[in-house]
């Protein structure tokens, strides 16, 4: 974080401040800000978060012993360390962020991009930040720290050399992206696709699609649009932007891309494909599985011409990434059984990506399993599209298909119905089980795709299978 006093914090902040120790108002704080006291570090700034399950404000003094300087509170609390009284935590810390990004952005040259989609935001996000990084010091968050917490801390991270932030923005309802992305009003807004994910929580897919529009209207008016032309209700943003006199971007396999890709080859060892942007043509190699991570790259390959970089560069950086993420799309275990571990999230879209990518990717002599989970978020539409996964699984031919947890037992219903039966389709109660299954029924040969969403947790039973067949 910059360097700021606490006078300037208190200000920016609107709070009382309580001085402790041989503290002033001039005494300046130029540490990391978080909400987690085991994240603290000599200098630091630790935010009382008040949650569902714990409260922030009883781990003032573990964070003030573990280095904090400044603790930022909604109530004073006994321990030794200054502190800023607030009306509320999470306004303050939003406050706070847009207030040092505006400072940095004034004093330099610092641009800002933000990212939404119902997929592909981390992964996006990744992408962009490797092939920024060797432009200059570039702030991206991390995992997947997208929400009225998260996008936050990662702004509160820029210094004064910071030359690019990148912004991830997830969508909780109706007005949270214009909220977070009102806060750094990006120069580039990328917009990846809209789907089905979260749809439950939004009232259907027309008003996810809303919700993601707002991170155009967030930008500056002489900012860029980066838009998912293969997306009818992303590329119909772009009345949006050209209305607010913005410039556009499309990305894409459609024709009309500005940003494109052709002769799209997916194989175990990665996805490849022939990028066409400003009248040149380069060859892309990914080492990250699954041809719906193509549409990413082409999206961290726009923005980053629009901020200069030149897409054979670009090109050059995104080949040295390894995996998206942990649990997206990670291989693990051995050459016997391979696993891939994309259990960190799953929606409709995503999860039918995945295991499209299983059967691709599988040679003819291996065997294709695919351990599948619950998709959360959905509302109404949960059981149409559980069921929906469940006939892709089938119609693919995956071989097994290992359907784990009560919630996600519809998707096991319909692999059966669609005609995977003796023994092809299981379903089992939970993780101990379905490990206790998988151990003596995966073997050599084998290629098994794990696949949850979060809550569920299949993610640490991918991990538990990486371990035992590596």
């Amino acid at each position: 974080m910059i360097a700021l006093s606490l006078a300037e914090i208190a200000e920016i902040l609107d709070g009382e401040l309580r001085l402790f120790g041989t503290d002033t108002e001039a005494t300046v704080v130029d540490g990391n800000v978080d909400t987690d006291s085991r994240e603290m570090t000599p200098g630091a700034i630790f935010v009382a978060k008040p949650g569902e399950h714990t409260d922030g404000h009883r781990f003032v003094g573990s964070a003030a012993a573990a280095g904090a300087v400044l603790a930022i509170v909604e109530r004073p609390v006994e321990a030794d360390i200054t502190q800023i009284v607030v009306s509320d935590v999470i306004d303050a810390l939003a406050a706070f962020a847009q207030a040092v990004v505006a400072r940095v952005r004034a004093a330099g040259d610092l641009k800002v991009v933000g990212i939404t989609g119902s997929n592909g935001k981390t992964t996006t996000k990744n992408f962009l930040a490797r092939i920024l990084a060797d432009e200059g010091e570039t702030i991206a968050p991390v995992r997947s720290y997208n929400n009225e917490v998260g996008a936050p801390l990662t702004m509160l991270r820029v210094t004064e050399s910071t030359r690019f932030l990148v912004s991830e923005f997830g969508a909780a309802g109706a007005g949270s992206i214009a909220r977070l992305a009102g806060l750094v009003t990006p120069d580039v807004s990328v917009v990846l696709m809209v789907g089905l994910a979260h749809a439950g929580g939004f009232g259907g897919i027309e008003a996810t699609a809303e919700a993601k529009s707002e991170l155009v209207t967030a930008a500056r008016a002489d900012g860029t649009a980066v838009l998912n032309i293969d997306d009818p209700r992303v590329w119909a943003m772009r009345d949006l932007a050209l209305g607010r006199g913005m410039s556009v971007v499309g990305f894409g396999q459609n024709s009309g891309a500005e940003v494109r890709a052709e002769q799209l080859e997916v194989t175990a060892s990665g996805t490849s494909c022939v990028v066409l942007a400003g009248g040149e043509s380069a060859a892309l190699r990914l080492k990250v599985l699954g041809a719906h991570h193509v549409s990413n790259a082409l999206a961290a390959i726009a923005a980053a011409r629009v901020l200069g970089v030149s897409t054979a560069d670009a090109i050059a950086r995104l080949e040295t990434v390894e995996i998206a993420e942990r649990w997206r799309m990670q291989p693990m275990g051995g050459e016997g059984v391979q696993i891939i571990n994309d259990a960190y999230n799953a929606s409709p879209d995503s999860m039918a990506a995945a295991l499209r990518t299983l059967a691709q990717i599988t040679g003819p002599d291996e065997r294709t399993v695919a351990v599948l989970g619950a998709m959360s978020e959905l509302g109404e539409t949960a059981g149409d599209e559980h069921d929906r996964i469940g006939l892709l699984a089938v119609r693919l031919n995956i071989r097994r298909i290992v359907v784990v947890g009560p919630e996600a037992r519809r998707l096991y219903l319909a692999a059966v119905g669609e005609g995977s039966w003796d023994s092809e389709a299981v379903h089992l109660p939970d993780q101990d089980a379905a490990f206790e299954y998988l151990k003596t029924e995966l073997r050599a040969g084998d290629r098994v795709l794990v696949k949850s969403s979060n809550s569920v947790g299949l993610r640490h039973l991918g991990d538990r299978l990486g371990e035992l067949f590596s």
